[in-house]
């Protein structure tokens, strides 16, 4: 049974806290690359945090696009895969395209209150059904021996169903 073709967004929040080497890099160079950009918002230093620039400097809403230049090298080593959601048999099954990184805080002189996130958006996806709490997916295409293959999986914290498509 077919409920509908879908879309996952996965939002990938990193701060201070983060843990693996990925997102380590990830956060480093977001915030220098912040520090860099938002000289040309702040030129007198009057503001200290990205909510003030947003709020006080003219055209300060383009620091999510000029810092997520810092982010594109990073993407190319995950291969199109979304990184940590993984389906009942530990592994990472979902592709994405599209993504779209936002800074969420950020403090000049205060790396601590640092926060990004990147939201990957997947290609489509086959939703099948919904087995207790897990989705029952598969990708279209994806067959062998004239059968659909699918994925199982639990929905974790920061996915949600971005679009869908019924039939």
């Amino acid at each position: 049974m077919l409920k509908g073709v879908i879309r996952l967004c996965y939002r990938k929040v990193i701060d201070i806290n983060a843990s693996k080497p990925w997102d380590k890099l990830v956060f480093a160079d977001t915030y220098q690359e912040f520090l860099l950009q938002a000289q040309l918002y702040n030129p007198d230093k009057r503001y200290s945090t990205f909510g003030e620039l947003i709020t006080h400097a003219p055209g300060a809403d383009k620091l999510h696009f000029l810092v997520s230049a810092a982010v594109t090298g990073y993407l190319q080593q995950l291969d199109s895969r979304v990184p940590d959601v993984m389906n009942a048999l530990g592994k990472l099954f979902l592709t994405f395209k599209h993504y779209r990184f936002e800074i969420i805080n950020s403090h000049i002189q205060d790396k601590t209150q640092h926060q990004v996130a990147v939201n990957f958006y997947t290609e489509p996806l086959l939703w099948h059904d919904t087995i207790g709490n897990q989705l029952l997916l598969s990708v279209p295409g994806n067959k062998e021996n004239g059968e659909q293959l699918t994925e199982l999986f639990t929905l974790p914290p920061f996915v949600s169903i971005y679009s869908l498509q019924t039939q």
